[in-house]
């Protein structure tokens, strides 16, 4: 595969690089909609994105660079080069709700989950979008498989798939279209005007965290904490966490959601 798309003169610009771009231009089109429905000011709301989405870049570089430092620490150079893929969604979300709260809690006007809930489908379907990056960069792939397993697969991923004379399992794919099902369910959700505020947001917690858990333990590249694998540490949390907000907020029925008080 080769990761580079074209050439802006002397200038490789990345299949990685334009991936993500294309996922944060969907992402912030579905949540200016969905904004605009909920009569939220536009001003604030696109200063709001403006303010996440390079955080969320920030969180997600910081985060991988972290748990690799070993190699990042000798090679100082390569922290920036984000083209070449090591963007960690874990850190992406941290860096882009610290930023997204700091605002918020400044405007008293807008309200934390039920901004959450209208970002959420655009986060998921960001990530399924952005997962296809780690495929051109021939990474997030699994271990090897048979060709007899990697046959059932188009031809394109067979040919993706294939690195150093060996086959592996396509968990970018796995992951891709497991995050487009969330996706699906979660715009059903944020129809259903009755939820109360945070539902939505926490079910893409829960549900990205149930598939990642188990799509990691088939991964080659895991960040790792001694012999944990990070994301199924942070996977487990966010289930945890999702799990008691959906059940306190279902028992307890607070008022419909909304995006401003």
């Amino acid at each position: 595969m080769n990761p580079i798309a074209f050439y802006l003169g002397p200038k490789p610009i990345y299949w990685y690089s334009l991936l993500i771009a294309l996922a944060f231009g969907v992402g912030i089109i579905l949540a200016n909609y969905h904004a605009a429905k909920r009569h939220l000011d536009p001003d604030k709301f696109t200063n709001l994105v403006l303010l996440i989405i390079p955080s969320a870049i920030i969180g997600a570089r910081l985060y991988y660079v972290i748990f690799n430092w070993g190699y990042y620490g000798a090679n100082p150079s390569e922290i920036p080069a984000v083209w070449h893929g090591g963007l960690a969604i874990h850190g992406g979300i941290i860096g882009g709700f610290l930023a997204g709260y700091w605002y918020i809690r400044r405007h008293k006007d807008l309200k934390l989950w039920g901004i959450a809930d209208i970002i959420a489908p655009s986060l998921i379907l960001g990530q399924a979008i952005g997962r296809w990056g780690n495929f051109f960069n021939q990474e997030a792939h699994g271990g090897p498989v048979s060709p007899e397993f990697i046959s059932k697969f188009p031809a394109f991923i067979q040919k993706g798939m294939y690195i150093d004379g060996l086959y592996y399992h396509p968990t970018f794919l796995y992951e891709s279209l497991w995050n487009i099902l969330i996706f699906l369910f979660l715009l059903w959700l944020l129809s259903r005007q009755t939820l109360p505020d945070g539902i939505v947001a926490m079910f893409y917690l829960l549900l990205y965290s149930l598939g990642r858990f188990f799509i990691e333990s088939l991964r080659t590249d895991s960040l790792m904490l001694g012999p944990l694998r990070v994301a199924q540490v942070v996977s487990v949390i966010g289930i945890i966490i999702a799990s008691i907000f959906i059940y306190n907020k279902m028992i307890r029925r607070q008022k419909p959601f909304s995006g401003k008080q």
